[in-house]
């Protein structure tokens, strides 16, 4: 290990100890605290090309940009491999994996032994939320992958301002992450190696006091960008039921109306369920606009100067999912990450661009795979691709379905000028939503704040590839699309929720609504277009909001009557609208039996609130 002098930037005597004590224990060549600058990320990258692991892309079509590609087995969330430490096992709930601090701890460190041998340790101090923000937080995450530090710049407020807060005494999360392997000999061109499956570890310690991120083994964004979900999610979901906010897996939208009235809404979907396309929609009804502060997280705290809930985005940039990314469902995602992206997993194109199916643009005649290996445009579909020279042959992936794009929130072209407000934005309303090809409606506003809480509760979505499961395509419940990523007892998060609640004047809180863009028809065609027709659904909601909405009394909630939804130049009909709004009784029925036998093994955890919601529900519904 080099000399501690390159530490001297640190001066916060308790950061520097504990910086020396990791690398004394990893053992690595040398020690880089980073500063965040574009210097930096520029040498970095360019070593990374050099030494064969990242691909610089044309300067002309993509400038800034670079692809990489991981090892097969390091593409998605590892839910089986990550959890939650915590003294009493309670506190974890049934919906965790859980194991004792001190157990784990000692199962980590003799892995983190000499991890880092032959390689850098990068210190990178970082804010989550715009610097000095009375809303943000600050970490510090110890890693031996450029990736890692890289993606970090782009995602998190990275560098010497978070580091100066820190020096001066700012409390911040302490995350240890290593990708577990030495690069073996031959090695040289893999952007990064990977311990086994039974070696990942994605760890959360959440006892009040102790918090902290241990990450080993996994290079892969959720695993290893310990900012995002980790932080940003996992351990701020913690602090925030300790401290009396709420940190939430959901985007946040301005809209603004023709009459240039401004909403603000936070919605909350599971991964790859349309976040960023709504985040970042180009609405089709004439007048309307959208702008973004944020596709992913929303941290959120009553704001005692207006009383309502302000929110704001923690992040920095966004880390997409590039499959179905496309001029028609979201252009403006593909104009942010037009420069200064760096792309994991797509196709590399011959002429150093890059693609991935649901592009919206014909396949390459030939690229290369997210395997590294070649493939060609199929002759039966030009927006297909296939590993046969000649066009033909069984279709395949030649972009993982989770790849992604990480690219800077600035470059969008209609990131809204609040974004970066450090008091942050005051939220109108909050959305739930998942993938429902049966039943769910295509929006249903809660009575009140009571019932919002049990929509979100209740909410249940088709499993997607952002996390390597063996239930893709199947319905799993995922309450408030924090499933994955609550810090604590969920029964007990219900319960946080609905204390949220009480923080704020009943006429001040936000509307809730849940919304559903997937139901299918008998054939299994999607009954809603979705993308900029979703507008049409916002623009009801702000009616809702107005107290200005038709709308119709029903078991699950009011929704709007049959005509309340603007169609205008929209494909949808008038008789499939209406369908969409009928509510499926005996599916109901099957529905709300499915919430009951999913909050059972919460036991008596489960909020008063909500049981009685659901009966009142349910005998609505048997009415």
């Amino acid at each position: 290990m080099s000399c501690c002098c390159c530490l001297d930037k640190i001066t916060n005597p308790e950061l520097k100890a504990w910086v020396k004590e990791f690398a004394d224990h990893a053992t690595p060549d040398k020690i880089v605290v980073c500063n965040g600058s574009q210097e930096e990320y520029d040498a970095l990258a360019a070593a990374e090309v050099a030494r064969g692991a990242w691909i610089k892309l044309n300067e002309e079509k993509r400038p800034g940009c670079y692809l990489v590609r991981s090892h097969e087995s390091d593409v998605a969330r590892v839910e089986g491999r990550t959890y939650i430490c915590c003294k009493n096992k309670d506190d974890a709930g049934p919906t965790n994996n859980w194991m004792d601090p001190t157990e784990m701890k000692k199962i980590m460190w003799e892995l983190y032994k000499g991890c880092m041998k032959g390689r850098t340790l990068y210190v990178i101090p970082y804010s989550m939320g715009p610097i000095g923000s009375p809303l943000s937080k600050l970490g510090v995450e110890l890693t031996d992958s450029a990736y890692v530090v890289c993606n970090m710049r782009i995602m998190t407020r990275m560098g010497d301002a978070a580091l100066d807060l820190i020096n001066k005494g700012a409390e911040y999360v302490k995350c240890y992450h290593s990708v577990g392997a030495p690069l073996e000999p031959g090695q040289e061109d893999v952007a990064w190696p990977c311990a086994p499956m039974e070696k990942k570890y994605i760890t959360q310690f959440t006892d009040p006091g102790e918090e902290a991120i241990w990450s080993f083994g996994s290079g892969y964004g959720g695993n290893a960008l310990l900012g995002k979900k980790c932080f940003a999610l996992r351990i701020a979901s913690a602090l925030a039921k300790k401290e009396g906010w709420m940190a939430e897996h959901m985007l946040i939208l301005k809209l603004t109306s023709p009459e240039n009235k401004s909403y603000f809404v936070t919605a909350a979907f599971p991964s790859a369920c349309g976040k960023t396309n709504l985040a970042m929609m180009l609405p089709t009804l004439p007048g309307w606009k959208v702008e973004t502060c944020g596709d992913d997280i929303a941290w959120i705290h009553a704001d005692k100067n207006t009383g309502k809930l302000h929110a704001i985005n923690p992040e920095n940039g966004f880390f997409g999912v590039a499959p179905g990314t496309s001029k028609v469902s979201n252009p403006n995602a593909l104009e942010a990450c037009r420069a200064n992206t760096i792309f994991t997993n797509v196709v590399l194109t011959d002429d150093g661009d890059i693609w991935w199916e649901d592009m919206g643009v014909p396949a390459p005649a030939h690229g290369i795979d997210w395997k590294g290996n070649d493939c060609y445009a199929s002759k039966e579909k030009p927006n297909k691709m296939v590993a046969n020279a000649d066009g033909t042959g069984e279709f395949i992936k030649a972009a993982h379905p989770n790849s992604r794009f990480t690219a800077p929130a600035e470059q969008c072209p209609v990131i809204a000028k609040e974004w970066e407000d450090p008091a942050g934005v005051p939220v109108d309303a909050i959305l739930f939503g998942g993938r429902r090809p049966s039943t769910i409606p295509l929006v249903n506003m809660a009575t009140d704040w009571a019932h919002g809480v049990y929509m979100g509760s209740a909410a249940g979505s088709e499993v997607t590839a952002a996390v390597i499961s063996d239930q893709i395509g199947q319905v799993r419940r995922d309450p408030m699309a924090m499933l994955p990523f609550c810090g604590y007892n969920m029964a007990d998060y219900f319960g946080h929720w609905l204390a949220m609640g009480e923080k704020v004047a009943a006429d001040k809180l936000p509307k809730v609504f849940f919304v559903n863009w997937f139901r299918k028809d008998a054939d299994g065609n999607f009954m809603w277009p979705g993308f900029g027709d979703n507008s049409r659904v916002l623009k009801w909601v702000c009616e809702a909001i107005e107290g200005k909405a038709s709308t119709k009394v029903t078991p699950i909630g009011i929704m709007p009557t049959d005509d309340a939804i603007d169609l205008a130049g929209c494909e949808t009909t008038p008789e499939t609208l209406k369908e969409l709004l009928t509510v499926d009784v005996e599916g109901w029925k099957k529905e709300v039996a499915g919430v009951k036998e999913s909050w059972e093994k919460f036991g008596d955890r489960i909020p008063a609130a909500l049981t009685a919601k659901l009966a009142e529900i349910t005998e609505a519904l048997n009415k």
